[in-house]
C-alpha cells in the first residue's frame, strides 16, 4: 500500500537539494534514486543502494523511468516528474545495453 511521505533530501549522486512533495522518488537534476522502500513510502528496505536511471519509456503522455540498484540489481519503474531535467531524460532514453 502506498504511503505518502513528504521529505526533502540531498541527492547522493550529484549533491542537489531536492524538495519533496510526497511523491518525489528521484533527483530531478540527475534522475538517480535510492533503494529505500519495500512498498512505496514505507522506508523499510535495508539495501539503501543508489539506483541508476537505466531506461525511459513513453506511456501515453507520461515518461516512465526504470531505476536499477547498484548494490542488489533490483529494478523499479517510476513516473517522471515535471521538474525533471528533460535533457537527462533524453540521454537516459538513448542508452544502449
Amino acid at each position: 500500500m502506498f504511503k505518502k511521505v513528504v521529505e526533502d533530501f540531498v541527492c547522493e549522486k550529484c549533491g542537489e537539494f531536492v524538495t519533496g512533495d510526497g511523491y518525489t522518488n528521484h533527483c530531478p537534476r540527475c534522475l538517480w534514486s535510492k533503494h529505500v522502500d519495500v512498498d512505496p513510502g514505507d522506508r523499510a528496505e535495508k539495501c539503501c543502494g543508489k539506483m541508476k536511471p537505466v531506461s525511459v519509456e513513453k506511456e501515453g503522455e507520461e515518461y516512465i523511468l526504470t531505476h536499477q540498484c547498484e548494490l542488489c540489481d533490483y529494478q523499479k519503474r517510476n513516473k517522471s516528474h515535471p521538474n525533471d531535467d528533460f535533457d537527462v531524460l533524453v540521454k537516459v532514453s538513448s542508452l544502449k545495453d
